[in-house]
């Protein structure tokens, strides 16, 4: 399972990065290779100061060995060693009509000192953080990921686009980090479904990505914008950071197991704005969106 899996991801990166530096026009991504001490690796390409991409990374890892001890504690298990692959995208456009976009598909596995497998599960998802509310934009994500979800069981889509507004979801703030997609975690085999049933429903969402997100960005990043625009931007980029640095698990995950920083932070936005007791004009286009954000909605 895991070198079919890694071989997806590789592919799935020269695809996504591919489309993105078409879109873009002129920026390409740097590509940096590394290797992890205690054992594996990645592939992370970065792409800065586009036409369209302000900033964005797609990051492929593959990274193994002994289970760290506050690892051990959060998963409950003794000292065993680990195995993790998987693509993890943020892209952050420089119009602040196109929204950011993050996805990450992941395979996990625990091991015995006697390299038995333990335990082994498929995470992931996709999710869209606007700054300024589109409801077409909205809706074309969500039915994207739908589609995909009901391919495998039509109970998906309600089931993990309501784990998302629950993960997604900066409780310092009250509001929701974006508007939401799809999350998964810990899909491990059952009766009803094995790895490789898991494999093809991740694979399926992997693959609706550039579906779900190629269409807004190009349609949202020639639209005319102004200071006042770029200036909420970036104040919105800030509860993004918030989120990534308070709440995501992923980051979390990164900087307990010796994770390369430049991979794991990559996910930040070049420039954000922290305003003190900030709050947009009542009725205004950023109050419709900050009133979506305190009350997520259904979008299909």
């Amino acid at each position: 399972m895991r070198e079919q899996f890694v071989s997806y991801i590789k592919n799935l990166q020269d695809q996504i990065t591919a489309k993105l530096e078409a879109i873009d026009g002129k920026a390409t991504f740097k590509e940096d290779l590394w290797q992890r001490e205690e054992g594996g690796g990645g592939r992370t390409r970065v792409i800065e100061n586009g036409n369209v991409i302000e900033k964005g990374g797609v990051n492929i890892s593959e990274v193994h060995g002994p289970l760290a001890p506050a690892m051990q504690q959060y998963f409950k298990v003794g000292d065993v060693d680990f195995f993790a692959c998987g693509l993890s995208l943020v892209i952050h456009p420089k119009n602040p009509y196109a929204p950011t976009v993050h996805a990450n598909w992941r395979y996990f596995e625990m091991l015995d000192k006697a390299g038995n497998l333990v335990d082994s599960w498929f995470g992931g998802g996709q999710d869209l953080t606007p700054y300024y509310l589109f409801e077409e934009d909205a809706q074309h994500f969500h039915q994207t990921c739908k589609t995909a979800c009901d391919k495998h069981d039509p109970e998906f889509y309600p089931q993990y686009k309501k784990r998302c507004d629950e993960y997604f979801y900066n409780s310092h703030r009250g509001e929701a980090r974006g508007l939401g997609g799809l999350f998964f975690d810990y899909l491990k085999a059952t009766d009803e479904r094995s790895m490789q049933d898991w494999y093809n429903f991740v694979t399926e969402v992997g693959d609706s990505f550039l579906t779900a997100y190629a269409p807004i960005l190009e349609k949202r990043k020639g639209l005319a914008y102004g200071e006042k625009e770029r200036d909420w931007q970036e104040v919105r980029r800030g509860r993004y950071v918030e989120f990534n640095l308070v709440h995501d698990k992923g980051t979390l995950f990164g900087l307990k197991t010796n994770g390369r920083i430049e991979s794991i932070l990559m996910s930040l936005p070049p420039a954000v704005q922290w305003r003190y007791d900030h709050h947009p004009e009542p009725g205004s286009p950023e109050a419709q969106l900050v009133n979506v954000l305190e009350n997520p909605k259904d979008w299909v």
